[in-house]
């Protein structure tokens, strides 16, 4: 089987992550796996890619200043890009994320390939102009398959396209033991509630760090750690200033070794605003952890069985965040009842069973089945 993956970049984040584990599962399956960015040298990957990918950062990424400009680099793009596919040879294409999905579906226009498009947050609350809203109505019926992180994502979608679509989940995989990562810095002997994700608006971290400056005086052993880089930075360090949280809330940065670092964590916590599937409250789950979880329209509710190994609270709710962070802060027993029914994340969402769905997707689309081979451990 061939297999054409595109992508905008492999530069950090949940599509990002989930791109690089099916090509490097179906590489090490002897499939040949071709994976495309469009982003180049300047996006430097954030996620290993297997050595039997056959890796291409095309380098047509980038915006425009201008609407002329914006039609000449995308019909740059078109070009690049489709010859870039028909290199490849393809049995079938499969593309994440809006924008690169529409570019994906005019470039194999004509080409005869079956197109599997991926939407990979929530459409009702992601923001993409006008503009490219209305090219995903009008492109998106072309593809063969268009795959869904969860059944709550296709009321937004027309009756052409819920035809063709077929609910996804993200995989699950076991983290090797990497050993625990003590890491230096005020609390560290205390108790941490970490979080990670981009520093972005749509992450919530100001909303937590309001929901933890209002029950830290009452837990003065815990310490927040946010893991993760972005834009806001700088907005997230002055609102910690602000609220006198200086020596109580971390930004350490980004880390590969995200796993190491949650396993030093008692609690862990996503505040967003929204999400697709939540790849880290997966991992979090996974390695043993209690969780909280704001209840966004999709994601989470489909992950988090509410009282069972997690809490959902009301999305954006800081009061209710509040409430339920103090009283298991508070509560180690209720924190290992949570943590102890959490690892079982790995069953539900098991690499191969995921992994599975989407040959089921190829076959669909291709006509052709994909071979039963064991994937090396």
């Amino acid at each position: 089987m061939r297999v054409t993956l595109v992508n905008s970049s492999l530069a950090g984040g949940g599509a990002e992550r989930v791109m690089a584990t099916m090509a490097n599962f179906w590489a090490r399956k002897g499939w040949s796996v071709t994976l495309l960015t469009l982003s180049g040298a300047e996006a430097p990957d954030f996620y290993e890619v297997d050595p039997a990918v056959h890796r291409r950062r095309l380098g047509i990424a980038g915006a425009s200043s201008s609407l002329i400009g914006g039609l000449r680099m995308n019909l740059t793009r078109m070009r690049v890009l489709r010859r870039s596919i028909r290199e490849s040879r393809p049995d079938v294409v499969i593309s994440f994320q809006n924008q690169t999905n529409v570019l994906v579906l005019l470039c194999c226009l004509g080409l005869k390939l079956p197109v599997i498009v991926s939407e990979r947050s929530d459409p009702f609350c992601s923001k993409i102009s006008r503009t490219w809203r209305l090219l995903r109505q009008v492109f998106y019926p072309l593809a063969a398959c268009i795959v869904l992180q969860t059944d709550s994502v296709r009321a937004y979608f027309g009756r052409r396209v819920r035809r063709k679509a077929k609910v996804i989940p993200n995989p699950v995989e076991h983290v090797n033991d990497p050993g625990k990562a003590v890491e230096a810095g005020p609390g560290r002997e205390g108790r941490v509630l970490a979080t990670a994700g981009r520093l972005n608006e749509v992450k919530g971290f100001d909303l937590l760090i309001r929901a933890f400056a209002s029950v830290v005086a009452a837990h003065p052993d815990w310490t927040l750690v946010i893991w993760g880089e972005g834009p806001i930075r700088d907005d997230l360090e002055a609102l910690r200033d602000q609220l006198g949280l200086g020596d109580r809330v971390r930004l350490p940065g980004a880390t590969k070794m995200l796993a190491a670092k949650l396993r030093d964590a008692d609690l862990y916590v996503l505040s967003s605003r929204h999400e697709g599937f939540p790849n880290v409250l997966c991992e979090a789950m996974a390695l043993g952890l209690p969780v909280v979880s704001f209840d966004c329209p999709s994601g989470p509710r489909h992950i988090v069985r509410d009282g069972v190994d997690g809490v959902l609270v009301p999305a954006k709710d800081v009061d209710a965040l509040a409430a339920v962070l103090s009283r298991l802060m508070a509560d180690d027993k209720e924190r290992n009842r949570l943590a102890a029914r959490a690892p079982e994340v790995l069953e539900r969402f098991a690499l191969k069973v995921v992994m599975g769905l989407w040959e089921e997707a190829i076959h669909g689309v291709s006509g052709r089945k994909p071979v039963a081979r064991e994937v090396p451990a």
